[in-house]
Protein backbone atom coordinates (compact mmCIF):
# COMPACT_ATOMS: atom_id res chain seq x y z
CA UNK A 1 0.00 0.00 0.00
CA UNK A 2 1.55 3.25 -1.29
CA UNK A 3 1.42 6.67 -0.06
CA UNK A 4 -1.03 8.00 -2.17
CA UNK A 5 -3.27 4.96 -0.87
CA UNK A 6 -3.06 5.45 2.49
CA UNK A 7 -3.97 9.18 2.19
CA UNK A 8 -6.92 8.86 0.59
CA UNK A 9 -8.47 6.05 2.74
CA UNK A 10 -7.96 8.54 6.00
CA UNK A 11 -9.71 11.27 3.94
CA UNK A 12 -12.25 9.28 3.09
CA UNK A 13 -12.52 7.40 6.58
CA UNK A 14 -12.84 11.03 8.54
CA UNK A 15 -15.32 12.05 5.06
CA UNK A 16 -17.55 9.56 5.36
CA UNK A 17 -17.42 7.08 8.62
CA UNK A 18 -18.90 7.53 11.40
CA UNK A 19 -16.99 5.95 14.17
CA UNK A 20 -18.47 4.58 17.30
CA UNK A 21 -17.81 6.11 21.04
CA UNK A 22 -15.80 9.16 19.98
CA UNK A 23 -16.84 12.84 18.77
CA UNK A 24 -16.27 12.72 15.07
CA UNK A 25 -13.65 15.86 14.86
CA UNK A 26 -11.30 14.20 16.94
CA UNK A 27 -10.87 10.41 15.20
CA UNK A 28 -8.16 9.71 13.51
CA UNK A 29 -8.05 6.20 12.89
CA UNK A 30 -5.05 3.92 12.56
CA UNK A 31 -4.90 2.32 8.93
CA UNK A 32 -3.96 -1.55 8.84
CA UNK A 33 -1.67 -2.09 6.01
CA UNK A 34 -1.13 -5.47 6.62
CA UNK A 35 -1.55 -8.50 9.08
CA UNK A 36 0.09 -11.70 9.54
CA UNK A 37 -0.66 -14.20 12.96
CA UNK A 38 -0.48 -12.04 16.49
CA UNK A 39 0.83 -8.94 14.41
CA UNK A 40 -0.08 -5.79 12.55
CA UNK A 41 1.60 -2.70 10.93
CA UNK A 42 0.05 0.60 10.62
CA UNK A 43 0.53 3.25 8.12
CA UNK A 44 4.06 4.31 9.36
CA UNK A 45 5.08 0.32 8.77
CA UNK A 46 4.97 0.36 12.87
CA UNK A 47 4.53 -3.10 14.16
CA UNK A 48 1.92 -3.87 16.69
CA UNK A 49 1.14 -7.17 18.80
CA UNK A 50 -2.45 -7.41 18.63
CA UNK A 51 -3.48 -7.99 22.17
CA UNK A 52 -7.04 -7.59 22.47
CA UNK A 53 -7.41 -9.34 19.20
CA UNK A 54 -8.82 -6.40 17.80
CA UNK A 55 -12.49 -6.65 19.35
CA UNK A 56 -11.86 -9.71 21.11
CA UNK A 57 -12.40 -12.12 18.02
CA UNK A 58 -9.43 -13.06 16.23
CA UNK A 59 -8.81 -16.25 17.91
CA UNK A 60 -7.14 -17.69 15.44
CA UNK A 61 -4.82 -14.63 14.12
CA UNK A 62 -4.60 -12.68 11.24
CA UNK A 63 -5.10 -13.73 7.86
CA UNK A 64 -4.70 -18.04 8.47
CA UNK A 65 -4.55 -19.70 5.59
CA UNK A 66 -7.56 -22.04 6.64
CA UNK A 67 -10.10 -19.34 6.40
CA UNK A 68 -8.56 -17.59 3.53
CA UNK A 69 -9.16 -21.12 1.39
CA UNK A 70 -12.89 -20.99 3.15
CA UNK A 71 -13.72 -17.81 1.75
CA UNK A 72 -12.51 -19.51 -1.71
CA UNK A 73 -15.12 -22.20 -1.44
CA UNK A 74 -18.16 -20.32 -0.56
CA UNK A 75 -18.93 -19.65 -4.21
CA UNK A 76 -19.74 -23.25 -4.67
CA UNK A 77 -22.30 -23.17 -1.94
CA UNK A 78 -25.84 -21.46 -3.03
CA UNK A 79 -26.37 -18.52 -1.51
CA UNK A 80 -30.00 -19.35 0.99
CA UNK A 81 -32.66 -17.65 2.90
CA UNK A 82 -33.11 -18.98 6.49
CA UNK A 83 -35.73 -21.28 5.66
CA UNK A 84 -33.39 -23.49 3.72
CA UNK A 85 -30.82 -26.41 4.97
CA UNK A 86 -27.66 -25.63 3.91
CA UNK A 87 -24.68 -27.66 4.77
CA UNK A 88 -22.71 -24.98 6.35
CA UNK A 89 -25.54 -23.82 8.42
CA UNK A 90 -26.54 -27.65 9.93
CA UNK A 91 -23.20 -28.27 10.13
CA UNK A 92 -22.16 -25.11 12.13
CA UNK A 93 -25.03 -25.90 14.38
CA UNK A 94 -23.98 -29.04 15.17
CA UNK A 95 -20.39 -28.19 15.70
CA UNK A 96 -21.73 -25.64 18.44
CA UNK A 97 -23.75 -28.05 19.89
CA UNK A 98 -21.19 -30.99 20.04
CA UNK A 99 -19.21 -28.02 21.87
CA UNK A 100 -21.28 -27.07 24.25
CA UNK A 101 -22.41 -28.22 27.60
CA UNK A 102 -24.51 -31.67 27.50
CA UNK A 103 -28.35 -30.03 28.21
CA UNK A 104 -27.88 -27.81 24.66
CA UNK A 105 -29.57 -28.98 21.65
CA UNK A 106 -30.60 -26.16 19.04
CA UNK A 107 -28.82 -22.74 17.96
CA UNK A 108 -30.57 -20.26 16.39
CA UNK A 109 -28.07 -17.73 14.06
CA UNK A 110 -28.21 -13.75 14.54
CA UNK A 111 -25.83 -11.84 12.95
CA UNK A 112 -23.61 -10.50 16.05
CA UNK A 113 -23.55 -10.59 19.49
CA UNK A 114 -25.86 -7.42 20.47
CA UNK A 115 -28.77 -8.77 18.59
CA UNK A 116 -27.84 -12.31 19.81
CA UNK A 117 -28.98 -11.06 23.34
CA UNK A 118 -32.00 -9.58 22.23
CA UNK A 119 -33.18 -12.65 20.65
CA UNK A 120 -32.78 -14.49 24.03
CA UNK A 121 -34.62 -11.97 25.86
CA UNK A 122 -37.86 -12.65 23.33
CA UNK A 123 -37.40 -16.46 23.41
CA UNK A 124 -37.03 -16.28 27.41
CA UNK A 125 -40.16 -14.49 27.65
CA UNK A 126 -42.07 -16.83 24.85
CA UNK A 127 -40.80 -19.55 26.48
CA UNK A 128 -42.22 -18.75 30.25
CA UNK A 129 -44.91 -15.76 29.83
CA UNK A 130 -43.24 -13.74 32.15
CA UNK A 131 -41.93 -9.77 31.30
CA UNK A 132 -38.86 -9.12 34.05
CA UNK A 133 -35.11 -9.44 33.02
CA UNK A 134 -32.45 -9.90 35.13
CA UNK A 135 -29.17 -8.34 34.51
CA UNK A 136 -26.38 -7.03 36.04
CA UNK A 137 -24.61 -3.96 36.66
CA UNK A 138 -20.98 -3.75 35.53
CA UNK A 139 -22.07 -5.79 32.56
CA UNK A 140 -21.82 -5.09 28.17
CA UNK A 141 -24.36 -6.90 26.58
CA UNK A 142 -24.63 -4.96 23.00
CA UNK A 143 -25.69 -1.22 22.04
CA UNK A 144 -28.66 -2.32 19.99
CA UNK A 145 -32.10 -1.05 21.61
CA UNK A 146 -32.47 -4.33 23.69
CA UNK A 147 -28.70 -5.13 24.88
CA UNK A 148 -28.41 -1.56 25.89
CA UNK A 149 -31.42 -2.35 28.15
CA UNK A 150 -30.02 -5.19 29.27
CA UNK A 151 -25.86 -3.38 29.68
CA UNK A 152 -25.63 -2.53 33.29
CA UNK A 153 -22.88 0.35 32.71
CA UNK A 154 -23.05 3.76 31.03
CA UNK A 155 -23.27 3.04 27.75
CA UNK A 156 -26.79 1.84 28.83
CA UNK A 157 -27.82 5.49 29.59
CA UNK A 158 -28.99 6.50 25.81
CA UNK A 159 -31.47 3.79 25.69
CA UNK A 160 -32.86 4.58 28.95
CA UNK A 161 -36.00 5.43 30.07
CA UNK A 162 -35.71 2.25 28.03
CA UNK A 163 -38.28 -0.98 27.68
CA UNK A 164 -39.66 -1.65 30.73
CA UNK A 165 -39.17 -4.84 33.03
CA UNK A 166 -35.56 -4.84 32.72
CA UNK A 167 -33.87 -4.97 36.42
CA UNK A 168 -30.20 -4.71 37.57
CA UNK A 169 -28.36 -6.26 40.49
CA UNK A 170 -24.74 -6.66 41.84
CA UNK A 171 -21.61 -8.15 40.47
CA UNK A 172 -19.36 -9.32 43.16
CA UNK A 173 -16.30 -7.34 42.08
CA UNK A 174 -14.10 -8.16 45.28
CA UNK A 175 -11.57 -5.98 44.97
CA UNK A 176 -13.30 -3.24 45.24
CA UNK A 177 -16.26 -4.53 47.66
CA UNK A 178 -16.08 -2.05 51.17
CA UNK A 179 -17.09 -5.99 52.99
CA UNK A 180 -14.37 -8.15 54.45
CA UNK A 181 -15.24 -11.66 53.42
CA UNK A 182 -13.80 -14.46 54.83
CA UNK A 183 -13.69 -16.41 52.06
CA UNK A 184 -14.81 -16.35 48.31
CA UNK A 185 -17.79 -18.68 49.52
CA UNK A 186 -18.76 -16.26 52.12
CA UNK A 187 -18.32 -13.40 49.29
CA UNK A 188 -20.79 -15.69 47.52
CA UNK A 189 -23.56 -16.68 50.01
CA UNK A 190 -23.52 -12.45 50.43
CA UNK A 191 -24.05 -11.33 46.93
CA UNK A 192 -26.41 -14.78 46.45
CA UNK A 193 -28.54 -13.56 49.35
CA UNK A 194 -28.91 -10.14 47.80
CA UNK A 195 -29.78 -11.06 44.46
CA UNK A 196 -32.49 -13.80 46.60
CA UNK A 197 -34.09 -10.88 48.20
CA UNK A 198 -34.05 -8.98 44.61
CA UNK A 199 -36.09 -12.00 42.93
CA UNK A 200 -38.73 -12.13 45.44
CA UNK A 201 -38.80 -8.29 45.71
CA UNK A 202 -39.54 -8.15 41.90
CA UNK A 203 -42.17 -11.41 42.14
CA UNK A 204 -40.58 -14.31 40.72
CA UNK A 205 -43.59 -15.38 38.66
CA UNK A 206 -42.81 -12.21 37.27
CA UNK A 207 -39.33 -13.13 36.17
CA UNK A 208 -38.88 -14.77 32.53
CA UNK A 209 -34.71 -14.55 32.97
CA UNK A 210 -31.32 -14.17 34.90
CA UNK A 211 -28.79 -12.66 32.34
CA UNK A 212 -25.28 -12.66 32.58
CA UNK A 213 -22.06 -12.72 31.36
CA UNK A 214 -19.77 -15.54 33.02
CA UNK A 215 -16.84 -13.64 33.17
CA UNK A 216 -17.79 -9.60 32.83
CA UNK A 217 -15.67 -8.40 29.59
CA UNK A 218 -14.97 -5.03 29.22
CA UNK A 219 -16.19 -4.40 32.84
CA UNK A 220 -12.65 -5.61 33.79
CA UNK A 221 -12.87 -9.32 33.33
CA UNK A 222 -14.05 -9.81 36.81
CA UNK A 223 -13.89 -13.57 37.80
CA UNK A 224 -17.01 -14.87 39.80
CA UNK A 225 -16.31 -15.74 42.92
CA UNK A 226 -16.31 -19.88 44.15
CA UNK A 227 -20.01 -21.18 44.56
CA UNK A 228 -21.50 -17.90 42.83
CA UNK A 229 -22.65 -18.94 39.39
CA UNK A 230 -24.13 -21.97 40.88
CA UNK A 231 -25.66 -20.41 43.35
CA UNK A 232 -27.31 -17.96 40.56
CA UNK A 233 -28.44 -21.47 39.01
CA UNK A 234 -30.02 -23.24 42.00
CA UNK A 235 -31.99 -19.77 42.41
CA UNK A 236 -32.85 -19.70 38.91
CA UNK A 237 -34.26 -23.17 38.93
CA UNK A 238 -36.07 -22.79 42.24
CA UNK A 239 -38.08 -20.22 41.10
CA UNK A 240 -38.57 -21.64 37.21
CA UNK A 241 -36.47 -18.81 36.27
CA UNK A 242 -34.41 -19.04 32.93
CA UNK A 243 -30.23 -18.73 33.37
CA UNK A 244 -29.06 -16.91 30.15
CA UNK A 245 -25.34 -16.71 29.84
CA UNK A 246 -24.09 -14.17 27.25
CA UNK A 247 -20.55 -15.75 25.90
CA UNK A 248 -20.36 -13.13 23.03
CA UNK A 249 -16.12 -12.11 24.15
CA UNK A 250 -15.67 -15.36 26.69
CA UNK A 251 -16.76 -18.20 24.16
CA UNK A 252 -15.03 -20.19 21.70
CA UNK A 253 -11.87 -21.07 23.54
CA UNK A 254 -11.28 -17.26 25.36
CA UNK A 255 -10.63 -18.58 28.82
CA UNK A 256 -9.26 -22.11 27.88
CA UNK A 257 -12.56 -23.91 27.74
CA UNK A 258 -14.98 -23.51 24.54
CA UNK A 259 -17.52 -21.76 26.74
CA UNK A 260 -16.59 -20.28 29.99
CA UNK A 261 -19.87 -22.11 31.80
CA UNK A 262 -17.71 -25.25 31.64
CA UNK A 263 -15.08 -24.47 34.04
CA UNK A 264 -18.34 -24.48 36.26
CA UNK A 265 -20.36 -27.49 37.48
CA UNK A 266 -23.72 -26.17 35.64
CA UNK A 267 -25.33 -25.54 33.00
CA UNK A 268 -27.56 -22.65 31.63
CA UNK A 269 -30.83 -22.65 29.83
CA UNK A 270 -29.63 -20.54 26.72
CA UNK A 271 -25.83 -18.91 25.72
CA UNK A 272 -25.21 -16.19 23.63
CA UNK A 273 -22.15 -16.15 21.36
CA UNK A 274 -20.65 -14.59 18.31
CA UNK A 275 -16.79 -13.35 17.86
CA UNK A 276 -14.88 -16.15 17.90
CA UNK A 277 -17.46 -18.54 15.97
CA UNK A 278 -15.89 -17.08 13.01
CA UNK A 279 -12.79 -15.81 14.76
CA UNK A 280 -14.30 -12.01 13.17
CA UNK A 281 -13.84 -13.11 9.60
CA UNK A 282 -17.40 -13.06 8.88
CA UNK A 283 -20.23 -11.24 11.00
CA UNK A 284 -22.32 -13.85 13.28
CA UNK A 285 -23.79 -14.66 16.21
CA UNK A 286 -26.54 -16.57 17.84
CA UNK A 287 -28.51 -18.18 20.93
CA UNK A 288 -27.42 -21.89 21.74
CA UNK A 289 -30.99 -23.10 22.99
CA UNK A 290 -31.39 -25.93 25.93
CA UNK A 291 -33.10 -29.14 24.74
CA UNK A 292 -36.33 -27.91 27.50
CA UNK A 293 -36.41 -24.43 25.37
CA UNK A 294 -36.03 -26.05 22.17
CA UNK A 295 -38.75 -28.48 22.99
CA UNK A 296 -41.04 -25.58 23.56
CA UNK A 297 -41.18 -24.59 20.27
CA UNK A 298 -42.21 -28.13 18.74
CA UNK A 299 -45.62 -27.29 19.55
CA UNK A 300 -45.29 -23.25 19.57
CA UNK A 301 -43.99 -20.92 17.23
CA UNK A 302 -40.96 -19.98 17.33
CA UNK A 303 -42.15 -16.06 16.43
CA UNK A 304 -38.51 -14.24 15.53
CA UNK A 305 -36.55 -14.20 12.55
CA UNK A 306 -33.94 -12.10 10.79
CA UNK A 307 -33.28 -11.87 6.89
CA UNK A 308 -29.79 -13.02 7.33
CA UNK A 309 -30.46 -16.09 10.14
CA UNK A 310 -27.52 -18.45 9.04
CA UNK A 311 -26.00 -16.56 6.05
CA UNK A 312 -24.09 -19.34 4.56
CA UNK A 313 -20.49 -17.64 3.30
CA UNK A 314 -21.04 -16.75 7.55
CA UNK A 315 -21.74 -20.05 8.25
CA UNK A 316 -19.39 -21.69 5.95
CA UNK A 317 -16.32 -19.44 7.89
CA UNK A 318 -17.40 -20.21 11.17
CA UNK A 319 -16.91 -24.26 9.90
CA UNK A 320 -13.26 -23.38 9.28
CA UNK A 321 -13.19 -21.78 12.31
CA UNK A 322 -14.65 -24.83 14.39
CA UNK A 323 -12.30 -27.06 12.67
CA UNK A 324 -8.88 -25.14 13.58
CA UNK A 325 -9.60 -24.70 16.86
CA UNK A 326 -9.72 -29.10 17.39
CA UNK A 327 -6.66 -29.57 14.75
CA UNK A 328 -4.51 -26.62 16.09
CA UNK A 329 -5.49 -27.73 19.84
CA UNK A 330 -6.22 -23.79 20.66
CA UNK A 331 -7.91 -24.43 23.16
CA UNK A 332 -5.04 -26.37 25.30
CA UNK A 333 -2.56 -23.89 24.41
CA UNK A 334 -5.21 -20.83 25.31
CA UNK A 335 -4.58 -22.63 28.88
CA UNK A 336 -1.12 -23.02 28.65
CA UNK A 337 -0.07 -19.67 27.68
CA UNK A 338 -2.62 -18.62 29.50
CA UNK A 339 -0.48 -19.52 32.79
CA UNK A 340 2.14 -17.70 31.54
CA UNK A 341 -0.14 -14.75 31.06
CA UNK A 342 -0.93 -15.44 34.60
CA UNK A 343 2.39 -15.63 36.03
CA UNK A 344 3.50 -12.23 34.09
CA UNK A 345 0.49 -10.41 35.12
CA UNK A 346 0.86 -11.19 39.60
CA UNK A 347 4.72 -9.54 38.58
CA UNK A 348 2.60 -6.79 37.97
CA UNK A 349 1.57 -5.79 41.31
CA UNK A 350 5.31 -4.40 42.48
CA UNK A 351 4.00 -1.29 40.17
CA UNK A 352 2.46 1.57 42.30
CA UNK A 353 -0.15 1.92 39.81
CA UNK A 354 -0.96 -1.82 39.39
CA UNK A 355 -3.96 -1.96 42.09
CA UNK A 356 -5.15 -5.69 41.08
CA UNK A 357 -4.78 -8.14 38.62
CA UNK A 358 -6.97 -10.81 36.95
CA UNK A 359 -7.03 -13.37 34.67
CA UNK A 360 -8.78 -16.83 33.40
CA UNK A 361 -7.24 -18.28 30.45
CA UNK A 362 -6.02 -15.45 27.34
CA UNK A 363 -8.59 -13.31 29.20
CA UNK A 364 -7.27 -10.74 31.80
CA UNK A 365 -7.22 -6.84 32.87
CA UNK A 366 -4.77 -5.25 34.94
CA UNK A 367 -6.67 -2.79 36.78
CA UNK A 368 -4.76 0.75 37.37
CA UNK A 369 -5.17 2.84 40.56
CA UNK A 370 -3.82 6.49 41.34
CA UNK A 371 -3.05 5.25 45.00
CA UNK A 372 -2.66 1.62 46.15
CA UNK A 373 -4.26 1.56 49.58
CA UNK A 374 -7.31 4.09 49.19
CA UNK A 375 -7.66 2.51 45.59
CA UNK A 376 -8.84 5.37 44.34
CA UNK A 377 -9.02 4.24 40.31
CA UNK A 378 -7.25 5.96 37.47
CA UNK A 379 -10.45 6.65 36.15
CA UNK A 380 -13.74 6.96 37.66
CA UNK A 381 -16.92 5.14 36.80
CA UNK A 382 -18.74 6.08 33.92
CA UNK A 383 -16.32 8.55 32.86
CA UNK A 384 -15.46 6.32 29.48
CA UNK A 385 -15.54 8.37 26.15
CA UNK A 386 -14.54 11.79 26.32
CA UNK A 387 -15.87 12.63 29.90
CA UNK A 388 -12.69 12.08 31.77
CA UNK A 389 -10.85 15.60 31.94
CA UNK A 390 -7.00 13.59 33.30
CA UNK A 391 -7.20 11.57 29.93
CA UNK A 392 -5.06 9.33 32.03
CA UNK A 393 -6.09 5.93 30.66
CA UNK A 394 -5.95 7.35 27.37
CA UNK A 395 -2.54 8.60 27.66
CA UNK A 396 -1.44 4.88 28.67
CA UNK A 397 -3.34 2.86 25.94
CA UNK A 398 -1.36 5.53 23.45
CA UNK A 399 2.35 4.58 25.11
CA UNK A 400 1.34 1.13 24.96
CA UNK A 401 0.65 1.77 21.17
CA UNK A 402 3.54 3.46 20.84
CA UNK A 403 5.61 0.26 22.12
CA UNK A 404 3.84 -1.81 20.33
CA UNK A 405 1.43 -3.62 22.38
CA UNK A 406 -2.10 -2.97 21.24
CA UNK A 407 -5.44 -2.98 23.38
CA UNK A 408 -8.45 -0.70 24.59
CA UNK A 409 -9.42 -0.45 27.95
CA UNK A 410 -12.66 0.42 29.89
CA UNK A 411 -12.34 3.11 33.05
CA UNK A 412 -9.87 1.90 34.59
CA UNK A 413 -8.79 -1.79 33.53
CA UNK A 414 -6.56 -2.27 30.40
CA UNK A 415 -8.38 -5.78 28.41
CA UNK A 416 -5.76 -8.22 27.72
CA UNK A 417 -7.14 -10.69 24.92
CA UNK A 418 -4.61 -12.57 23.29
CA UNK A 419 -5.08 -14.56 19.89
CA UNK A 420 -5.46 -18.03 20.87
CA UNK A 421 -2.43 -19.03 18.50
CA UNK A 422 0.16 -17.25 20.60
CA UNK A 423 3.38 -18.72 22.01
CA UNK A 424 4.96 -18.67 25.19
CA UNK A 425 7.32 -16.64 24.27
CA UNK A 426 5.46 -14.54 22.18
CA UNK A 427 3.35 -13.65 25.29
CA UNK A 428 6.45 -12.79 27.36
CA UNK A 429 7.65 -10.40 24.33
CA UNK A 430 4.40 -8.52 24.87
CA UNK A 431 4.42 -8.00 28.57
CA UNK A 432 8.15 -7.06 28.79
CA UNK A 433 6.60 -4.12 26.17
CA UNK A 434 3.52 -3.41 28.66
CA UNK A 435 6.19 -3.45 31.75
CA UNK A 436 8.22 -0.64 29.30
CA UNK A 437 5.01 1.17 28.91
CA UNK A 438 3.94 1.13 32.63
CA UNK A 439 7.49 1.87 33.78
CA UNK A 440 7.57 4.97 31.75
CA UNK A 441 3.69 5.97 32.22
CA UNK A 442 4.76 5.77 36.53
CA UNK A 443 7.77 7.61 35.70
CA UNK A 444 6.66 10.38 33.53
CA UNK A 445 3.06 11.25 34.29
CA UNK A 446 1.67 9.50 37.56
CA UNK A 447 4.39 9.88 39.69
CA UNK A 448 6.83 11.87 38.11
CA UNK A 449 8.36 12.79 41.76
CA UNK A 450 9.58 9.51 43.11
CA UNK A 451 9.74 6.42 40.93
CA UNK A 452 10.35 4.06 43.71
CA UNK A 453 7.55 1.26 43.18
CA UNK A 454 5.97 -1.10 45.92
CA UNK A 455 7.45 -4.07 46.54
Amino acid sequence: MNEAEITQIQQDDRQYVMHSWAKQAYVRPTVITKAKGIFFWDERDHKCYDMCSQLVYLNVGHRHPKLLEAFKSVGEIPLAAPAFATAPKSQLARKIVKAAPENMAKVFFTNGGADANDHAVKIARMTTGRYKIFSRYRSYHGATFGAGNLTGESRRFLVEPGIPGFVKFETPYLYRETLDFESEEAASAFYLNRLHSQILYEGPDQIAAVFLEPVPGSNGVLIPPKGYLEGVRELCSRYGILMICDEVMTGFGRTGKMFAVQHYPFEPDMITFAKGVTSGYSPLGGVILSRDVAEYFDEHIFLTGLTYSGHTVSAQIGCASMDIYQEENLLENARETGGVLAERLKQLKKFRAVGDVRSIGLFAAVELVKDKETKEPLQAYGMDYGKDPSGLMKKFVALLAEKGFYTYSHESSVIIALPLIITAEQVNEAMNLFETALREFEENVLFPANTLTVK
